[in-house]
């Protein structure tokens, strides 16, 4: 059966669809002929092809079973014969692609069917507690309250948030993220929990900051100040932050201090619709210090990259690998 595609599909787009379907059906003789006659269009399409092959074999995808079409050579192609080219179907690259995503996310989406209050990506969201303090959600963040009479504690989960909070000497306001626990009575100050760090910023009051095992069990932070603790080793490290850098995504920037590219995309991909791959432990690991555009996120992932002589490659409207080819 004849798939139509919109005008607008690019020869990636087309590659990677051609990669999914050679998978699922590696023996329709059909196919391959019309694969062939796709694949002779023009050198652009060769160069799809590859670049769709090297992308999979990147993010950890098992060759095809066809694998001579991973490089194919004069030979390795028969001729079709003449019939009108079939051209792939670009929806089926993004439902594919999306589909992938879930797969390997499904862990990371948990948090998100356990929280009180949840975003979804690029969505910020305000919630007054019943104390009447208030919670600033960043995109894809998650975080659960438990507010009494006598205590008012709160769980992070995934994601960022900005806590407003309602002075009560009686009830402090404890905020845990990934076992780092933040004590306030009456202040301002914005939370992050990454894969492997938590980064606390204070925009007023005072805080009380400790962990769970580690060796210096707490210290206070004053406003101007953010402290980035690594959870594995229990390191903190302490720095002056200006004002309107705290929270900064709350006008749609990110504001980021060496940080390393990797951890930079994870904050970026909890604005990007689509999902972003960086198989490249050189790439990610390289450090960068600035400012990115959260309301363009492809500018964003470009901005990060390309100084170090990275490209964004965008393989459908649901992925986006990050690589130095």
């Amino acid at each position: 059966m004849t798939r139509q595609h919109e005008d607008s599909t690019s020869p990636i787009e087309e590659a990677m669809d051609w990669f999914l379907r050679l998978q699922e059906t590696p023996r329709d003789e059909r196919m391959l002929e019309e694969f062939a006659a796709w694949l002779g269009r023009s050198p652009e399409h060769e160069k799809a092809w590859e670049k769709a092959c090297r992308s999979w074999e990147l993010i950890g995808q098992v060759p095809p079973v066809h694998r001579p079409l991973w490089h194919p050579e004069p030979a390795a192609i028969v001729s079709p014969p003449v019939r009108k080219p079939w051209r792939a179907w670009g929806m089926g690259t993004a439902a594919a692609a999306a589909c992938l995503a879930l797969s390997i996310a499904w862990s990371d989406m948990r948090p998100f069917y356990e929280a009180d209050y949840a975003t979804h990506t690029a969505e910020i969201r305000k919630i007054t507690l019943e104390d009447a303090s208030t919670v600033e959600l960043s995109a894809g963040s998650a975080i659960n309250a438990d507010i009494t009479d006598t205590s008012r504690r709160l769980d992070l989960l995934s994601g960022e948030a900005f806590f407003e909070v309602a002075p009560d000497p009686e009830r402090p306001f404890v905020v845990t993220a990934g076992g780092v626990k933040v004590t306030a009575i009456g202040t301002a100050f914005n939370v992050k929990l990454s894969s492997s760090e938590t980064t606390v910023e204070l925009a007023e009051g005072l805080v009380d900051l400790s962990m769970d095992g580690a060796a210096r069990t707490s210290f206070e932070l004053s406003p101007g100040e953010m402290v980035v603790v690594d959870r594995e080793s229990g390191a903190m490290k302490k720095e002056s932050i200006a004002g309107e850098d705290i929270a900064s995504w709350r006008s749609g920037r990110l504001f980021v201090k060496d940080a390393t590219i990797g951890s930079v995309v994870e904050e970026l991909q909890r604005y990007h619709p689509a999902w972003v791959k960086i198989p490249s432990s050189s790439l990610a690991a390289q450090r960068v210090t600035g400012l990115y555009d959260l309301k363009d996120p492809d500018r964003a992932l470009r901005a990060l990259v390309e100084p170090y002589g990275g490209k964004v490659h965008r393989i459908s409207p649901y992925l986006r690998i990050l690589a130095f080819f």
